[in-house]
This record gives structure tokens, sequence and C-alpha cells, in this order.
């Protein structure tokens, strides 16, 4: 109802209470009393509102009944608590389900959520594994992740994975509970300023000081968190405006629509590079895979012909892996990526960074001479590194189109002829390059302990293509890519920004975002210690995910680095600090203890079976595969 009848409704009481007159004398209960009983003009007043309130009280209630419901159609709610309205607020956002690990300073939205179940909170054991479960939710749905931490060490512990958020630009609402105000000044126990800590790594950061501004802060927090380019936000929430009451008007969601095409003068400007380029190359990112626009762009690179790779940090299927022009992920050193550029005079990058590497180098990554064209809805990404002769800023499946279309516009017959000829050579080239890694993967297969590379072909092998992959095997993933069924935008999953211990906690949020697709989590040994207290709320939301640990028994990455450089490691091959053996670390007790069935495996034949398994049934299943920890060149 809007503002105005509520109004109404107020003054129609207010002329109410000055209209209505005593009844005439009458025989009855309710007939006046002779005047000599009233003694004063105020006792006299005082009676005579009693008998009009009495006399008249259905009235008075129906009137009170019309401003209650003016005021819920206004969203104007009388008295109503910060803890109340904070989970209005996020219903009105569209918000289901709260990650968290509460502690003193959340007791009171605990406390609402007690009598609420609108909104389900979903327990982590450690705070990195609640912002990695909000990520992952963030990444597969498209909806907002809330996560709730707990005072200063409680953000604390969720940093890291909070930084690798920022890097994945997942929609996050991140909320940590703070002493009262009046407290604060005394330096209590858990107590920290909040936003500065936050700052480095979300999009907006502030604290909530008064009831009457939550609607305010935390409507502005879910807008900035899911408008391009995307990303986590913080505030924070003292207790004493949790705990207060007022009259305050919730307001609503505001909805950017983000479907925005780039402008047409960079457009035509790319598409004069493109029609002409005799050696192009494509490098797609994560933004294509969230904006949902594989079949875009599978029509641009077979209109030029040129092959796809993933970015570095391939965190997603940024394009159909089955497709004849997938060439794989580049490489994050700079040497290779300058080997593999001479071969190509232009570069288009879409929805991908350019480029994010693992070592520094004194080589340039780009020849001289290459031009870059650059599609992506964030523009702090197009030409951050590296210049970009054509820039596009604007989101990526509204964009393609045009751009595709203006290309079809200026290619002659000779280059479109082509570009059908480099399509054939590449498709030759490529099956002859997944074949090779085919054959060594099957020459490896009855090798024990097992060889990463065929473990990844089994994996490949048995997964099925309805199912979702989630890799966080950092030395042993390799090849995965090229042998993996599900290749759909939501088919792949991962961490970004090099901070270990995604997977597993991501693999809950995935599965709570696409709860009818399995999920097959494969995961370093290393990378399972930093966050195995996600097992436990595997198991107690009954979520059939299945977790493939790759125990190799070190940070074989590291030992891998440390070698190369041959310094005095290598020659006495001492690695200090990464080994994880005396005592070696059972993966298949651990999980039993969190309530996840598992399976021990030193064969593939027995990786199979355990997967098939694992990917059929309804409950957790962890396997762990014994692998080979070799570090030096075979």
């Amino acid at each position: 109802m809007p503002r105005r009848s509520w109004a109404v409704a107020r003054r129609k009481m207010a002329r109410l209470t000055k209209t209505l007159r005593p009844a005439p004398r009458c025989s009855g209960l309710l007939a006046a009393p002779p005047h000599p009983v009233i003694t004063s003009a105020a006792a006299r007043m005082r009676f005579m509102r009693f008998f009009l309130f009495t006399r008249h009280v259905d009235r008075l209630l129906t009137l009170r009944q019309e401003i209650v419901q003016a005021r819920k159609g206004n969203k104007f709610m009388p008295m109503m608590s910060g803890k109340r309205a904070f989970l209005e607020i996020l219903k009105q956002e569209g918000v289901e389900i709260i990650f968290g690990n509460p502690g003193t300073t959340e007791l009171p939205l605990m406390d609402a959520l007690a009598g609420d179940n609108s909104i389900r909170y979903i327990l982590a054991l450690q705070e990195a594994s609640v912002v990695a479960m909000a990520d992952g939710y963030a990444q597969a749905s498209g909806k907002l992740g809330v996560v709730n931490l707990h005072a200063a060490p409680g953000l604390g512990n969720g940093m890291g994975m909070l930084y690798c958020a920022k890097q994945s630009g997942a929609p996050l609402v991140v909320i940590a509970g703070q002493h009262e105000q009046s407290f604060n000044k005394t330096e209590p126990i858990l107590y920290d300023d909040l936003p500065p800590i936050a700052k480095p790594f979300v999009k907006w950061t502030a604290e909530v000081t008064r009831l009457e501004d939550l609607p305010i802060m935390l409507h502005r927090a879910c807008k900035v968190a899911r408008t391009p380019p995307t990303g986590p936000v913080f505030l924070s929430l003292p207790g004493d405006v949790l705990n207060a009451e007022a009259d305050i008007e919730l307001g609503d969601a505001t909805h950017v629509g983000t479907r925005v095409r780039g402008d047409l003068a960079s457009i035509k400007a790319a598409a004069d590079i493109l029609a002409r380029a005799e050696r192009p190359v494509i490098v797609a990112g994560s933004g294509v895979a969230h904006s949902d626009a594989h079949a875009e762009l599978v029509r641009l690179a077979e209109l030029i012909g040129a092959p796809v790779h993933f970015e570095g940090e391939a965190t997603s299927n940024a394009f159909p892996t089955s497709h004849p022009l997938f060439r794989g992920p580049i490489i994050r050193l700079t040497p290779q990526i300058r080997a593999w550029l001479d071969q190509h005079d232009v570069l288009f990058a879409v929805g991908a960074d350019v480029f994010t590497l693992s070592l520094p180098n004194k080589v340039n990554p780009i020849p001289p001479g290459l031009k870059i064209v650059h599609l992506d809805s964030d523009p702090w990404q197009i030409g951050k590194n590296y210049f970009s002769s054509a820039a596009i800023v604007g989101d990526i499946k509204a964009s393609l189109p045009e751009l595709s279309d203006a290309i079809a516009a200026q290619m002659s017959a000779t280059q479109n002829r082509l570009a059908q000829e480099r399509i054939s050579g590449l498709g030759i080239e490529i099956a002859d390059e997944r074949a090779k890694i085919t054959a060594q993967a099957v020459a490896e297969r009855e090798k024990l302990p097992i060889r990463p590379l065929a473990l990844m072909k089994e994996i490949g092998d048995a997964v099925p293509a309805n199912a979702i992959l989630i890799e966080e095997a950092l030395s042993s993933g390799a090849g995965l890519r090229f042998f993996q069924k599900p290749d759909d935008a939501q088919g792949f999953f991962g961490g970004r920004g090099g901070g270990i211990g995604w997977s597993v906690p991501g693999s809950v949020g995935v599965k709570l975002a696409l709860p009818n697709r399995p999920i097959v989590v494969v995961v370093g040994d290393g990378s399972t210690m930093y966050t195995c207290q996600a097992l436990w709320t595997i198991a107690h939301q009954k979520l059939a995910i299945t977790v493939l640990v790759v125990n190799n028994r070190s940070y074989r990455i590291l030992k891998q680095r440390l070698f190369n450089t041959q310094g005095i490691a290598a020659q006495t091959d001492n690695f200090v600090g990464m080994e994880l053996v005396n005592p070696a670390i059972d993966y298949c007790g651990l999980a039993r203890s969190l309530g996840v069935d598992s399976v021990y495996c030193k064969t593939l034949d027995e990786v199979n079976v355990a997967i098939r398994c694992g990917v059929a049934s309804d409950k957790a299943l962890l396997i762990e595969v014994e692998t080979d920890g070799t570090y030096k060149p075979l």
C-alpha cells in the first residue's frame, strides 16, 4: 500500500478522536454518570477519553489495522530490531543462504535466525572454509554469497580466501560482528577496527553505526557486490546496532542491468584488426563463462579461424573443451608465453587477464608488432600491463555478436577462405597434440606409483559429462582439461589468485547452487589440509560430493621449482619444509573422523571404480590416491 494510504488512515483516526461525542443519556452500562461524580475538568477529560474508547473500540481497532497494513505496504516497519531488519533486507535481495562461523558478537543475529527458517545457515568450522564456500556458491549460482565472520580474528582467518574471492570477482557480502560501540573504547577482547582490515580485498567497506543507516548500507553493499566488475564487499555490524529498535524504512533491492554492449566505435576498430589477422589467437577467461557466452565465442573463433586457449588461471570452462579449436591453457611463465605469441600476429583476449604470471623474468612476453584486442566488463584489466590496439568495455555476451557481425561484414571472400583453411590446419594440429598427450597417459597407465598424467586421463574417463569438475591439483592437474567430459560453462570451477585450499569448501557452495549435478573434486594433498574442516560440512549437510586427494606426500610444485634453480637443495636433495611425511597423513582416516566415507587406491582400475561409485552415490566419498612424488624432470 502506498505511503499516501498510511497518511490518510492517520488523518481519519485524528478526525475520529476529535469529532466523537458521548451518546445521549440512557439506561444501561454505557449511560453517562451524573456530572456531580466528576469533580474536575481533568477528571472529566480522563473519563470522556475512556468512555469514547470503550464506546467506539471496534471502529478504532479497524482504523489501527488500516495503519498497520499501510505501513507494511510501504515497507515501513514500526519498531523493528536491527537483527530482524538485517534478515528482511537480505530476503529482499534474494538471499537464501548465509555461510558462517559465529561467535559472541554474532549472537543477536543467530537468535534472529532461530525464529526464521526462510534463510539457511551453512556452518563451517573455520573462516577460510566459510569464504570459499560462499565464493563457490556465488560463482555457480550468479547470486550473492553472504558470509558471516566473527570479529577481528574471524575476519583475519578468512582473509586468504577473501583475496581469492577478489581475484575471481565473486559477488560476496561479507559481514563481521563487532562489539557494541560504547564498549570499543576499552579495546576489548576480539576487537579491532574491521573495515581497514578488509579494505585491500573488497570493492567497498564500512561499519554501520546507526540502525537507521542499516537499510541504505546493506542495500548498497549488495548492489556494489553484483555490479560489474563484481567482487566482495564488507560491512561491520556492531552489537548495539543489531539489538537496537527503531521505526525504519527497509527500502528495496537495486538491480543494475549488466548486459551492456560495448562502444560501437571500439567494436569497429577491433573488427578491423581481427578481420585482417593472418595468424590470430584467442585467450578466453572466466568472464566468458560468467557471462554464459560460449556460443558467441565459438562463432567468432570459427569466423576468424583462431585457436582458443584458456588464460593462465583457468578456473572455468571459458570455451567448450571438446571443440576442435580448443588448445588448452597457457603456461604462466614468461619465456613460454613469448615463444607461443611469436607464432601469432593478433591476440584477442576476451574476459581474460593479460597476463597473470607466476615468476618474474626479464623477457617481454609481447613480441614486437603483436596487436592486442581486449574485450572485458572490467576496464581495469584492459591495457593494465600491455597496450591494447582496440579496447572494448562491455558485457561479453552482449558485445560478441556485434563484434562478429562487424568482422563478417568486413571480411573478403579471400579472408573467409583463409580462415577456413586455418581451421582445417588447426584441427589437424590440435588433434595430433591431443593424441600425443593421450598416448603418453596410456603408456604410463600401468606404472606404480600412479603417474599424474595417467591419473588425469582416468579421471576424465570416469567422470560423466553431466558432472562438475573442481580442480586444485597444482603440480598434477596438467592434461585434465584435454581429458574432461564436462565442457559447458558450469562444468568446471576453481579458486583464483593462487591461495590454496579453495576446492574442497568451494565444492560445498557449488553443490548448493547446482544440487542436481554430481561433483568431483581433484585436489592435492597439501591443499586438502588447508581447509580439511570442510569435509565435516559436506557430511553435515549430506552433500553428495566426491573428493579425490592426489597424495604425493609433499609440496611437489615447490620441489619442482626449487630443483629447477639447481641450487643447494637440488644438489643435496634436501628440500626443507616441503615433505609431508613422518608421520604420513591418513586422509581416509581424517575423512572418516569428519563423517565422510573413504577409500584408498593404489591402481588406476581402483580409481576408476571408486569415482564411478562416488558419482552414482547420494553420499559423500573421499578417494585417497597414492601417486608418484617425483619432482625431477624425467
